[in-house]
């Protein structure tokens, strides 16, 4: 659209009622279809024009802002020490930990069972699965494969890795 710092108009017609929708591109790819109001003369209306341009300039402000952001693996460096120091170790020990809850749970909520029929099926108890999945108790090696084997019908593979 001219007057515009790369506005584009987009008209879509449905029926008898035209409406336009204004869009901008960045790095050449159509992103944004900010904004639309139906058509019904052939002027736009300035108040169109001027809030496409305020978003279009929130958008390319907020990305500049963004691409200051630190990486997940800065901030852990910042925040808990690098990889091989206590702090650190603990936090990806405990992470572990979280993941296999997780993991223990979302298998068993694919195969829609509660927490007490792997529990029954494992010879364990609901409150320890409970327990798991919360990350609220450490796990025998032994106990785990007896769940995942027994409790819900899956093999456990491990692995170490560097």
């Amino acid at each position: 659209m001219k007057g515009t710092t790369g506005t584009y108009e987009v008209r879509v017609e449905v029926g008898s009622d035209i409406y336009r929708v204004f869009s901008f591109f960045d790095e050449g790819k159509l992103k944004i279809l900010v904004n639309g109001f139906q058509k019904k003369s052939q002027k736009t209306p300035k108040s169109q024009i001027e809030l496409t341009e305020k978003l279009n300039k929130q958008y390319f402000d907020e990305k500049k802002e963004n691409n200051k952001l630190t990486s997940v693996a800065d901030h852990l460096d910042m925040q808990y020490g690098i990889l091989d120091t206590k702090e650190r170790d603990e936090l990806e020990a405990g992470f572990e930990s979280f993941k296999l809850g997780v993991m223990l749970q979302e298998l068993r909520k694919e195969q829609g069972m509660t927490q007490e029929q792997p529990a029954e099926k494992s010879g364990t108890t609901k409150t320890y699965i409970s327990r798991i999945e919360n990350d609220a108790s450490d796990i025998r090696l032994s106990t785990l494969t007896r769940i995942i084997c027994e409790g819900l019908g899956k093999h456990l593979r491990l692995s170490v890795e560097e």
